[in-house]
């Protein structure tokens, strides 16, 4: 079983957005290399944006939404979360994040044991489409966990059972610069009530909590959760809602050149505002979470 001390790598973020046309024009303009789209056999499609670090953003369009409905009812935990979250928050926004698995087998049962299983071990394979044209087939294994108190947002582990070898290296190059996510930013009005969940989907016990919110350690990113007062502080947000639960808000990313960065944004009629040593872009259709870029260090 894997030791729930050794901190897990962030694999990627699940961005629920209302169709792929609007994702691709939107991410495009944001300065992001698109990949092309994917369809999963359970209905869902997606158009992924792959960074140097290893992670990715997922977009996730419905393709059809009879398969979609019909995976739920058969117990496909992805759909159902994925459903489940566009009829209570709306067609565009930040549900999940996931993390890398060497067992899948071995994370959902060890999710069971703590009481955080989200629902049945998912396997499956779809057809991957490489720059060059090629198409492989690849599989995956995804092991989840929830927690009931927080309907919109969830986690889980991925295992790549069989991934075709390729260079990405067309794919992960921006004209934004940005080379990874360094940190994802959830909310919560007390954070330290969802400590546990992260911590063991993060599989690192070490803690970091302040008057603002709280931080757990990924292999090479921060899940921080603000309270609200950590939002308006760090992110310039005000939140007067007394809603419960994890919300998925922003993506910080590293970028090369700020100043680039700001230039190319305001010559794609993309609005952005500086906030402390970050700027800023709002959500908007098709990008359903604040995104944040800082200077590499």
């Amino acid at each position: 079983m894997p030791s729930p001390r050794t901190r897990r790598p962030l694999d990627h973020l699940v961005l629920p957005v209302e169709d792929l046309e609007t994702a691709r024009a939107r991410h495009a303009a944001l300065g992001f290399t698109v990949a092309a789209e994917a369809l999963h056999p359970f209905g869902t499609e997606n158009a992924c944006v792959f960074f140097d670090d290893g992670t990715y953003l997922e977009p996730l369009a419905i393709a059809s939404r009879e398969d979609c409905e019909e995976a739920a009812r058969r117990g496909n935990v992805f759909v159902a979360r994925d459903q489940a979250y566009r009829f209570r928050r709306g067609d565009n926004g930040f549900s999940a994040f996931v993390v890398g698995s060497s067992d899948a087998d071995a994370d959902h049962d060890r999710f069971r044991a703590l009481g955080m299983s989200g629902g049945d071990l998912l396997e499956f394979s779809r057809a991957m489409a490489f720059p060059d044209g090629s198409r492989q087939d690849a599989s995956f294994k995804l092991a989840f966990a929830a927690d009931l108190r927080t309907p919109d947002f969830f986690g889980f582990a991925v295992e790549r059972v069989n991934m075709p070898a390729a260079d990405r290296s067309a794919l992960t190059a921006h004209a934004n610069g940005v080379t990874g996510v360094c940190e994802i930013i959830l909310s919560e009005p007390n954070p330290t009530d969802f400590q546990y969940f992260i911590q063991e989907l993060a599989c690192n016990r070490e803690v970091d909590a302040n008057s603002f919110g709280m931080s757990v350690e990924l292999e090479s990113t921060t899940v921080t959760v603000f309270n609200k007062a950590g939002m308006e502080s760090h992110f310039g947000v005000l939140d007067g809602s007394a809603e419960r639960g994890l919300l998925g808000r922003a993506v910080v990313f590293r970028v090369a050149d700020l100043v680039a960065l700001t230039e190319l944004l305001h010559a794609n009629g993309v609005a952005a505002r500086e906030f402390g040593s970050r700027l800023i872009v709002n959500p908007a259709p098709g990008q359903g979470a604040y995104y944040c870029f800082e200077q590499s260090r």
